[in-house]
């Protein structure tokens, strides 16, 4: 399904423009004279590397915020939403790469929240969840829409927040960062529900790090850098190594770092017989100094569950052995103080304080090494983040910035910067580059083979296979609360862990032995 060709001709009237367009936040300006045009029924995609100000961008055009200069035309008519329930009414509705749904309410709820559909003065519950039910069936999901949006996964809610934005009547949509959390099987589903929104003459908006996708879908790229328009191209004349090389402005062709296998030796953390209620029925693993170990396997195969249960982050049971003696964590803390640090995949909700500063967020985990007696000391603290700015590359324009005014990309290294302050011996990190820019994914990558480098032990939980392959020395798969199979050296492809995911690999081994001749 190439977007190339297949969308709006020239000649196709304009859905919505920027003419000129500025914002800033006091003295920052984070968009600088950016203009562009999305004709009707085109995917027309927007890249750029995180902080380049393409999510700023969507949310002017949806009325979240107004432009400190220049203006929106819609429909070719000069327009001023006065704010995003305006921009919805007018037919421009914009799925958020941020999760804002009320996870104490059901799936109905939260798709029909603010346009509840009643029965005389009554809720009508039973059509709101048949109207829930059928909207994700459109996006190939099977969610319960009873069920309560706090019990979802991430991939889950990014669904439904999907199947609520299309509810509204639409003439243009914008989908920031919409396959981050999804799953292959899952992305494709909702990349067919767009390519048939084109097709009814919608015009779509579409921000993506996954640069094949947008070569895949996209009739039209527009690409910023640093708050500017750097280019607009037609899709067909770009491959995904041009994309990449006008969003950074160097080439990146060589994503992955070139790691030497470490030498085997003892595990410095080994798992036994690890049960999670209701996630993982049972996993064994071990991971030596040196090593980069991943996990794959589909949503809700229970990795993010297993490590949470190895940790003390929940109810778990099992045998944990740090160096050979066996340990038990009650909570998190417990694993902190033995050397064991965890980055959540969800590091705007888990990992990182979104209303307090970089310093706060920094040395939160490691307050005592900041403190004389019971005062904290400000000028250790500042220390400590200006050589982490260095070290980890964040891209702050001021010092006093809210963690929550940073790119995904830079809150993902400030997280990082905080969890090394604590000098772990093994690393956990869940998703390391989800909704992160291609740039800023090469330089993670180095962090963490340097971190292997250093003798650390690296546990990678990940939906992106590649990134496994060409970070990882070994790969175990999940598959329905357990573990599938264990692959290494050449056999570590995308076909295997594919077989192995979905169990195919077993049918075949199946069919192999039902059809072998006797010996």
């Amino acid at each position: 399904m190439s977007g190339s060709g297949q969308g709006a001709g020239r000649g196709a009237p304009v859905a919505i423009a920027a003419e000129g367009v500025s914002k800033s936040f006091g003295p920052v300006e984070v968009l600088s004279d950016v203009g562009f045009e999305l004709r009707a029924g085109e995917v027309h995609a927007i890249i750029g590397e995180n902080g380049a100000g393409k999510s700023t961008l969507m949310k002017i055009l949806a009325g979240h915020l107004r432009p400190s200069g220049g203006r929106l035309l819609l429909k070719g008519e000069p327009v001023r939403f006065s704010g995003p329930a305006e921009a919805e009414r007018r037919g421009v509705v914009l799925v958020h790469q941020e999760i804002l749904l009320a996870p104490d309410l059901t799936v109905a709820q939260n798709i029909h929240l603010g346009r509840e559909l009643r029965r005389g003065l009554v809720l009508d519950d039973r059509a709101m969840d048949a109207s829930a039910a059928a909207a994700l069936a459109g996006l190939g999901a099977s969610i319960d829409p009873r069920a309560r949006v706090g019990a979802l996964s991430i991939a889950q809610r990014q669904l439904v927040q999907i199947a609520r934005a299309l509810l509204v009547p639409h003439d243009v949509v914008i989908f920031d960062e919409p396959t981050a959390s999804l799953t292959p099987h899952e992305t494709e589903s909702l990349l067919r529900v767009i390519a048939a929104i084109r097709a009814r003459g919608v015009g779509v908006l579409y921000i993506s790090h996954r640069l094949p996708e947008v070569e895949r879908l996209a009739d039209r790229v527009t690409v910023l850098r640093d708050g500017r328009r750097v280019a607009t191209r037609e899709a067909g004349e770009l491959r995904p190594a041009d994309m990449a090389r006008l969003m950074v402005g160097r080439d990146v062709a060589k994503l992955y770092p070139d790691r030497v296998p470490p030498p085997v030796g003892a595990p410095i953390l080994r798992v036994e017989a690890m049960r999670v209620p209701g996630h993982v029925r049972s996993a064994a693993f071990a991971v030596s100094r040196g090593e980069i170990l991943g996990f794959a396997g589909l949503v809700g195969a229970g990795r993010t569950e297993l490590m949470e249960g190895v940790l003390g982050l929940r109810p778990a049971e099992g045998r944990v052995f740090l160096d050979g003696a066996p340990v038990r964590f009650r909570d998190a803390r417990d694993s902190l103080d033995a050397g064991i640090v965890y980055l959540s995949e969800d590091r705007k909700g888990k990992g990182l304080l979104l209303g307090q500063t970089l310093r706060t967020n920094l040395t939160l985990a490691a307050l005592d090494r900041f403190a004389s007696g019971p005062l904290l000391r400000p000028a250790r603290e500042d220390a400590a983040l200006t050589r982490a700015i260095g070290d980890f590359d964040i891209r702050a324009r001021r010092r006093d910035l809210l963690a929550g005014q940073l790119s995904g990309g830079n809150q993902q290294k400030l997280l990082l910067a905080k969890m090394m302050l604590l000098d772990p011996r093994v690393v956990v990190v869940d998703e390391p580059t989800r909704g992160i820019d291609i740039g800023t994914k090469q330089q993670i990558y180095r962090f963490l083979a340097g971190l292997a480098g250093e003798g650390r032990a690296v546990i990678v939980i990940s939906s992106e296979m590649p990134e496994l392959i060409g970070l990882c020395d070994r790969i175990l798969v999940m598959r329905e609360g357990a573990l599938a199979g264990e692959l290494s050296g050449e056999a570590m492809t995308e076909r295997n862990m594919v077989m192995l995911a979905t169990g195919a690999a077993d049918d075949e081994a199946a069919m192999a032995v039902e059809g072998a001749e006797p010996a």
